[in-house]
């Protein structure tokens, strides 16, 4: 599976932002996809996954009710709507692929990655 994601760019605080995984190389079914992030300086950051085959959605606090992962089965292509964004969600913003349907927040535990985006929030 090859990753890419895309949409990231510069915005100002209160703005918003979609951020978009194509897959290329097989198609998603038993597979979690997530979003993650790093700031600098700082450690790779879980933001977001889903199931692709099913239900379920998991966002840590940071960004619960202000970020929407969802998914376009007909495209392979998983999206990330960010509202309400913030200096402290500056970041590279990967997505990320895993075998399975446990969704984690370990970035240890994902097999494949995109190359990142970058996201920048002016205050």
């Amino acid at each position: 599976v090859q990753l890419q994601a895309f949409g990231g760019g510069l915005v100002q605080t209160g703005g918003s932002l979609r951020l978009s995984c194509a897959a290329s190389g097989r198609t998603f079914s038993r597979h979690v996809v997530a979003w993650f992030r790093q700031a600098p300086g700082k450690e790779r950051e879980f933001v977001a996954g889903t199931r692709w085959n099913g239900d379920g959605t998991y966002y840590p606090d940071s960004v619960k009710g202000r970020f929407t992962i969802s998914r376009d089965n007909a495209k392979n292509t998983v999206y990330l709507q960010m509202n309400s964004l913030k200096p402290e969600d500056t970041a590279v913003y990967y997505c990320a692929a895993r075998i399975g349907t446990a969704i984690t927040d370990s970035s240890a535990l994902y097999d494949y990655w995109g190359q990142g985006t970058l996201v920048t929030v002016s205050s």
